[in-house]
């Protein structure tokens, strides 16, 4: 008897806290429509809905309703576990996560709203120092994102306290939604859901549950599966595949230690476009921030922001349809300066356990050229200092070593990302020798970088709408872009500065004997994306008073190529001594003025995402296919052969790199890297 009256008691208790969790969980629910609600409307009003408000109302619901449920399961079995024991602390311990949950929600949000790119495992990539550096110059703490927080705190508070007395959720409901979420979780039904298909990559990355994003991306990245947990399956690495079924060109020497060393059989393609002078060209290369075709040149979609850099590449080798490696500044300087794979989170994430590689800096070096960085803001941002130093850099010029008399661009918060372009660009000129020497130099710009708050900010935001006024934009455009009104005044100063800097620097007497390079370290995401490939989608000008005739390229090249080309060129035309071995991704640049897309290129769009691949004029982002059209805009595809044959060429990539990874192989043996290295005193 005692035994059944214990039995009803437990049972009762165990209803009593199924009622106590639905009750609560409704009342998540209800908050987490709102927040999302409460981001469309306040993107709406700051980038436009472009009148998807309907479909991305809908499909932010289901996205909503998705990780509600997935989250239910664990979250019942704790909240009844506490309940059994104490059902007061049970209820506060909900009612805590809801609130940590809605405050995550907030910052999520905000940092959407600042970046227009969803935060996911990225944020493990960086150093503490980086993230405070980055989030204090964002203009993340302003007055509109403390107005947004009280309103999210007042609305979780005043539902928290007012709605349990209110709601009556029938027993039915109350028994089944624990049971329902963890059969959502058990079946796995929620990955048969289709992946948002908006117009825009803004709109359907803005309907994510931003939180669902950033545990799921966290807890793949802390707990990886799929290649890697197959990658060494079989003892060999198949050759890549390219267009029309041929093999990779490249001839690995030794795949189980140097899964990417090979012969160097890169092609000359660039001295039929260059006279050849007695001395060994000066080569400068001009890495733009933020710098995409979006905006950039005649023909881009967003229209052409940047008059200067378009007459350049008329004067030019100029690619339209250049791909950057990674989504962000970190892949910029390993893939351009030394074709290298990504490691974990990045190369320059290896830190103090970089590898020493073979690149353009250090060869070059090795061949008597003077090398040089200049920057506006601090080098050690992404260890990209450790990685110069690592390559036998001559000069490194960041925001330590500007002079007095220079100018910084406007802090926010008390933050500012360094010297301004112009400066940049006039510290440079003042500072490299006008001489016989041959110069390798890379500069790498900062005022297209978040918050874009530039010197002379009215000369340029007024520049803007005479911009918009040229390129015959009606008065509902013009509104649409003023929304993005300081990125675009950012580009057109940027742009100018580009200009002052080319014209002062003709008046040199090394200007006839100097190549140029211009290049977006990767598409501006600040400003909406079309697609997922846009992300990648940057200019490359090659420009010189030693080309012989100028060309638009339409072909598909990468970063990845640069340094495989200019080095076969270099060696071709002046004999500079190289190895025959090389691990460069690239296979060297396209010159063919037709849009076709003939290697393949890997791209990391942040520190813990490489999702991306780029073959046979296909683009693979995770499972999600895409056919390439000759000004690079992408449509999905259903093509499973296709799809599988990018997927498998993907993964001896990554199988590639996981030996990296993991250790069991290297970049390049010892003896390459001392016999083509200068001796350093």
């Amino acid at each position: 008897m005692e035994n059944n009256k214990t039995n009803r008691s437990l049972k009762t208790r165990v209803l009593n806290s199924t009622f106590s969790f639905s009750t609560f969980s409704i009342i998540w629910l209800i908050l987490l429509l709102i927040t999302s609600l409460i981001e469309i409307i306040f993107n709406g009003i700051t980038h436009g809905l472009s009148g998807q408000a309907a479909a991305m109302v809908t499909r932010a619901i289901i996205n909503d309703l998705i990780y509600w449920l997935k989250s239910l399961a664990i979250l019942y079995l704790i909240f009844a576990i506490v309940f059994l024991i104490k059902e007061k602390s049970a209820r506060i311990l909900y009612i805590v996560f809801i609130i940590l949950s809605v405050l995550i929600q907030f910052f999520l949000i905000r940092y959407f709203n600042l970046s227009l790119l969803p935060l996911g495992a990225d944020l493990f990539g960086y150093s503490v120092s980086d993230i405070r550096q980055t989030v204090g110059s964002s203009g993340a703490v302003s007055l509109s994102a403390i107005g947004l927080f009280i309103l999210f705190a007042a609305i979780t508070f005043s539902l928290l306290k007012w709605l349990p007395q209110k709601i009556r959720i029938p027993a039915i409901v109350a028994k089944l939604l624990p049971l329902l979420s963890i059969l959502f979780v058990l079946t796995g039904i929620f990955r048969l859901v289709e992946q948002p298909a908006l117009k825009t990559e803004f709109a359907n990355n803005l309907v994510l549950n931003k939180s669902d994003y950033f545990f799921s991306s966290s807890y793949n990245y802390f707990y990886p599966s799929g290649y890697e947990t197959d990658i060494y399956a079989d003892n060999y690495i198949i050759d890549f595949v390219g267009k029309g079924g041929k093999s990779s060109s490249f001839r690995y020497v030794d795949e189980s230690h140097f899964p990417f060393l090979h012969q160097d059989s890169t092609a000359d393609v660039l001295s039929p476009f260059f006279t050849k002078p007695t001395t060994p060209p000066h080569i400068v290369i001009l890495l733009v921030e933020g710098l995409g075709r979006a905006f950039t040149n005649e023909g881009a979609y967003l229209g052409n922001f940047t008059p200067f850099l378009d007459s350049l590449s008329g004067k030019s080798l100029y690619w339209k349809n250049c791909l950057s490696a990674g989504g962000r500044t970190f892949a910029v300087l390993p893939s351009l300066l030394g074709s290298l794979p990504f490691e974990k989170n990045g190369f320059l994430e290896t830190g103090s356990q970089m590898p020493n590689t073979i690149s353009l800096l250090n060869l070059l070096n090795f061949n008597g050229y003077q090398t040089s960085f200049y920057y506006g803001g601090d080098a050690e941002f992404d260890n990209m200092g450790m990685y110069l130093r690592k390559n036998h850099i001559d000069e490194l010029e960041d925001i330590h070593s500007f002079p007095a008399g220079y100018t910084k661009l406007p802090a926010v918060n008390g933050f500012s990302w360094g010297y301004n372009d112009k400066e940049l660009f006039r510290h440079y000129l003042t500072t490299r020798p006008d001489d016989t020497v041959p110069q390798l130099s890379v500069i790498l710009t900062v005022a297209t970088h978040n918050p874009f708050v530039i010197n002379e900010e009215e000369k340029y935001l007024q520049r803007f709408e005479e911009r918009m006024t040229q390129l015959s934009f009606n008065d509902s455009r013009k509104q649409e872009y003023r929304d993005y009104k300081l990125q675009y005044a950012s580009i057109l100063y940027t742009d100018d500065a580009l200009k002052s800097f080319f014209e002062t620097y003709k008046k040199r007497h090394d200007f006839n004997n100097t190549i140029f390079l211009i290049t977006g370290d990767h598409r501006m995401p600040e400003i909406p994306m079309s697609d997922k490939i846009d992300r990648y989608h940057v200019p490359l000008i090659i420009y010189s008073s030693l080309l012989k005739r100028t060309a638009q390229i339409s072909a598909v090249s990468s970063h990845f190529d640069i340094t495989p080309s200019l080095l076969a060129f270099l060696e071709h035309s002046y004999q500079i001594k190289k190895p025959s071995l090389a691990s460069w991704i690239g296979q060297g640049l396209d010159t063919s003025r037709n849009f076709q897309s003939i290697n393949f290129y890997p791209m990391m769009q942040t520190k813990t995402d490489l999702l991306d691949f780029v073959m046979d004029e296909y683009h693979l982002n995770g499972e999600q296919l895409f056919k390439l059209s000759a000004d690079l805009s992408e449509l999905p595809v259903q093509d499973d052969d296709m799809k599988n044959k990018l997927k498998n060429a993907f993964d001896q990539f990554r199988k590639r790199n996981m030996k990296l990874i993991d250790g069991s192989g290297k970049l390049i043996p010892d003896t390459i890297i001392n016999n083509y290295t200068k001796k350093r005193p």
